[in-house]
């Protein structure tokens, strides 16, 4: 058995020990230089958190562990295809590569349904189901001119 499908059948596992914990159907884990260094699993109704995502966790795990936000090196193991919250995080993380098992489909015939979301992406921000109002804009400005101005900060 290569690395990874090592890496896979773990998050598979971790996935189907979290379900007999009473956590959700998903599991993740980080490697950095074949050495897992997080393990993450969907703690969504465990933690009353609605971002509590399998991989979301591995990545704060994983940042906490390395002591740094940028996980430029690593990559993600996942049970599922990751969902657009996730995907995000995940671009934000630097992570280097993905593997999934599942797929979106395969998550959506277990009543987890994540493509309303990507239909909302594709939509002007007057036509989503939420609505999203920009107010006082200019007096926001100062903020990112504060920002650029900073000599010492931290880019991210």
């Amino acid at each position: 058995m290569n690395r990874t499908e090592k890496y896979i059948n773990h998050v598979i596992q971790e996935a189907i020990l979290n379900i007999e914990n009473n956590g959700g159907p998903f599991g993740a884990i980080i490697v950095l230089n074949n050495k897992i260094i997080s393990t993450g699993v969907n703690s969504v109704t465990l933690d009353n958190d609605p971002t509590a995502h399998a991989e979301i966790n591995a990545i704060r795990k994983a940042a906490k562990t390395l002591g740094k936000f940028d996980l430029t090196g690593c990559i993600l193991y996942s049970s599922c295809e990751p969902c657009p919250m996730c995907l995000s995080a995940i671009y934000w993380a630097h992570i280097n590569k993905v593997y999934y098992a599942s797929n979106r489909d395969d998550a959506h015939n277990a009543g987890f349904d994540d493509q309303f979301i990507y239909y909302e992406l594709d939509k002007p921000i007057k036509d989503r189901k939420i609505p999203f109002e920009n107010i006082y804009r200019d007096k926001a400005a100062i903020i990112f001119e504060k920002w650029k101005n900073k000599i010492d900060k931290t880019l991210y």
